[in-house]
């Protein structure tokens, strides 16, 4: 078993609610969307993993050259290794692969992502939380068929460009995943607002 990294496990008691993967932002740990998780999909297994990444001792979960710049390689290294993990802690946990949802924010929302460009049988879907565009390619004719994945953006976010989120969507959707954006006059932290659409978003499978 590759449970390579650390990580917490909280099985699911309401068999209806997907069962969720809980990727923090730069500076988090495995404990900081737990709380998140809880809250948008109660009852639900959560698998939340931590970053194997020190930028001056910010936990990450790839690295970045600067601010929005990222290594091709480093990313993809970095989210074939989180694929990994999750394919061994499904097996591990007993979690449903085909109803894996991920919920990432910044930098966890990037992973997330990667993960279904480079990696779509990792996740059912998806909750991005202020993600940009990390890697400028489409995702795969018909390899994300089926998978439902909602965007957040926010428009006075200082970190993100205006232009990212819908930039995401159209990688996505070339992929052939069902893809909502919304975007919210906020900045790039977590707002009530983030937690009322992502619950119904959820709540829409």
């Amino acid at each position: 078993m590759n449970l390579s990294f650390e990580h917490v496990f909280e099985p699911g008691t309401d068999p209806s609610a997907p069962p969720l993967l809980l990727l923090h932002g730069t500076g988090g740990d495995e404990h900081d969307l737990l709380p998140l998780g809880r809250a948008l999909a109660p009852g639900a297994a959560l698998l939340s993993p931590r970053g194997q990444v020190s930028e001056r001792g910010a936990l990450r979960f790839f690295a970045r050259l600067g601010e929005g710049v990222f290594d091709p390689a480093e990313v993809t290294r970095r989210t074939n290794q989180l694929a990994d993990f999750i394919a061994a802690a499904v097996r591990a946990y007993g979690i449903d692969p085909a109803r894996l949802t991920a919920v990432g924010l910044s930098n966890g929302a990037n992973i997330a992502a990667t993960l279904l460009l480079l990696r779509p049988e990792s996740l059912a879907g998806a909750v991005l939380l202020r993600p940009m565009v990390v890697l400028d390619q489409p995702a795969p004719p018909g390899s994300l068929a089926g998978r439902r994945v909602l965007i957040a953006g926010g428009s006075r976010d200082p970190i993100v460009p205006n232009s990212h989120p819908p930039r995401l969507a159209e990688q996505l959707r070339a992929g052939g995943a069902s893809v909502t954006v919304h975007m919210s006059a906020v900045g790039h932290g977590l707002v009530p607002d983030d937690l009322t659409v992502g619950k119904k978003f959820l709540a829409g499978r």
